[in-house]
């Protein structure tokens, strides 16, 4: 992927890429400083204990992802995860992939230290019920991301395709419950990233990843989905922002689905 200044991409080619293909990764949208200094945060926030409603680490649990947990909505307490979020060259980004102002719905940072499991593939949108249209979720590495510290993979092409309804995902390789195997003819893809670049897909992509299989090595990163200001519905969890930090309610996705109740939607994805 050819970038120009600062990973700036020609309006033009990243709508068309992210059109054709559901995803785009744009190349150091941040700084290697502004990621060291968000991965500071996070381990202060670490240290000092849990938020209640948002970080709750076990550190003395067996299993990784208890003792690093991932923080949900950090934006509501976190004055840094708040800029984050709400950053103007994300705003940028998604506004030329939306077609649209858009409205900032979830943010989350993930620490995913050696021996964690990842997240089976799945779909954003099952969770946010963003409604009519999708979801976009602007996912920040905050550190070298590949295979083996558990990056993520994406199935390209089921951007075009209605929510599936999910399998019971390999608790051992997946802290998350929900899997959809790859349709007929399609594969994953993995995408490795450098500190500062932004993967940014659509809601209705099949994506997930990996367990951390490093001996030493953390997979952080900063996640945020957004919605277009033309959305009319989301789900119960999320609490939409314009990106001046404006609250903006919308009005709550109704049912569960198309797959029932079986599994009920809950906080959280993009893992």
């Amino acid at each position: 992927m050819t970038a120009t200044d600062n990973g700036a991409i020609p309006p033009g080619t990243l709508r068309q890429r992210f059109e054709e293909d559901g995803f785009t990764v744009v190349p150091g949208l941040f700084t290697r400083v502004e990621t060291e200094r968000l991965c500071a945060v996070f381990a202060a926030l670490h240290a000092a204990g849990p938020v209640p409603g948002h970080f709750a680490p076990r550190p003395a649990d067996p299993d990784p992802l208890h003792r690093y947990p991932r923080v949900m909505q950090p934006h509501e307490f976190s004055a840094p995860a708040r800029e984050f979020l709400l950053d103007a060259r994300l705003r940028a980004v998604l506004e030329t992939l939306f077609g649209e102002e858009v409205l900032a719905a979830q943010s989350m940072f993930y620490f995913k230290p050696p021996g964690a499991r990842g997240q089976a593939l799945h779909q954003d949108n099952f969770y946010l019920r963003v409604e009519p249209g999708t979801c976009v979720a602007a996912w920040v590495a905050c550190e070298p991301i590949d295979r083996d510290n558990g990056g993520l993979e994406v199935v390209p092409g089921t951007h075009r395709m209605d929510l599936f309804c999910p399998e019971l995902a390999d608790e051992g390789r997946s802290f998350a419950r929900e899997y959809v195997p790859p349709p007929t003819g399609l594969a994953p893809v993995p995408v490795d990233l450098a500190p500062g670049d932004v993967l940014f897909f659509n809601g209705s992509l099949v994506h997930g990843s990996g367990p951390n299989r490093s001996g030493d090595r953390f997979r952080r990163s900063f996640i945020g989905h957004y919605v277009g200001r033309s959305a009319e519905r989301i789900g119960a969890h999320y609490r939409t922002v314009t990106m001046r930090g404006e609250r903006v309610p919308l009005p709550v996705s109704e049912g569960a689905g198309p797959c029932g109740t079986e599994f009920v939607p809950h906080a959280g994805s993009a893992g």
